[in-house]
């Protein structure tokens, strides 16, 4: 199994490459954005290692202390995406002697998830302030669940990826995200245009559900078609490095418009999360 300090190094490492790679419209290297900074989100990743790093917690309480931490360093939302998909991941590799066992172990983890799991989670996700939840008929997050946590996410999964996950048992982020990833990697790419090619990859596949939560489903789907766009170029013998110049022109483009495919952002930062696993078993 994997040590206290290799799960913490993991989760750093995850965080400053996912906002080190330039992924168009997110917080990255080419510019800030959103009024965010790049420091933020690392100083996010560094108070959060220790806590999601830690054996013999629970999921609820992974995530409301992580977010706990969070707020007592940046007064804004930098990573509560992140900690809802590293939460899970961080128990299950726990159970883990190697890689192949994570799927098993992630859905044990995700099935036994509580109500007080859920009360948690909703303490959380309130702290963390949190731009276009929206509002529900039930169980609403600022009402006191009476449901488990993975209930609470089967309701919410049409209207957000990041809920989709621990109903699939992320397998979005195992049969897109990771995959991609780490075929960019083998080709020669840096993990910094990786990441961003795994971000295009989802991108490309799925419309980003913060987007069509704050701007309407079909911006949503205008933004991944660019990246159906970019991503067919890519194909033609060409590295999205190769790219650069059009990466930047959309990168600046998205955030002229205020739009940010934030919920793809902490599908690729939980993609780096698992590479990170994967490659400690090597």
């Amino acid at each position: 199994m994997l040590s206290t300090s290799i799960i913490h190094n993991c989760i750093v490492w995850a965080c400053e490459q996912e906002v080190s790679a330039p992924k168009p419209g997110n917080v990255n290297c080419l510019s800030d954005g959103h009024n965010m900074q790049v420091a933020d989100f690392i100083n996010s990743a560094h108070a959060i290692a220790p806590i999601m790093s830690q054996p013999n917690i629970t999921v609820g309480e992974m995530i409301l202390q992580a977010i706990t931490a969070t707020r007592k360093i940046v007064d804004c939302n930098t990573n509560l995406g992140i900690v809802l998909l590293f939460a899970p991941l961080c128990v299950a590799i726990q159970h883990c002697t190697k890689f192949e066992q994570l799927s098993k172990a992630l859905d044990k983890v995700l099935n036994n998830l509580s109500i007080d799991d859920a009360k948690l989670c909703y303490q959380a996700i309130r702290l963390a302030e949190a731009g276009g939840m929206g509002k529900v008929e039930q169980h609403d997050i600022q009402s006191r669940p009476t449901i488990t946590l993975k209930q609470a996410m089967e309701m919410a999964k049409k209207r957000d990826s990041v809920a989709r996950q621990y109903v699939n048992n992320y397998d979005e982020i195992l049969s897109i995200g990771l995959p991609n990833l780490t075929s960019a990697i083998n080709c020669g790419e840096s993990v910094e245009w990786a990441t961003a090619f795994a971000y295009l990859r989802f991108l490309s596949s799925i419309p980003d559900t913060l987007i069509c939560r704050k701007q309407g489903l079909k911006c949503a789907q205008q933004v991944t078609e660019k990246a159906r766009l970019l991503t067919d170029k890519i194909s033609k013998n060409k590295k999205l490095s190769q790219l650069s110049a059009d990466i930047i022109l959309w990168d600046n483009e998205l955030k002229h418009k205020a739009i940010n495919p934030g919920t793809t952002a902490d599908m690729t930062a939980a993609t780096l999360l698992v590479y990170a696993f994967e490659q400690t078993f090597c």
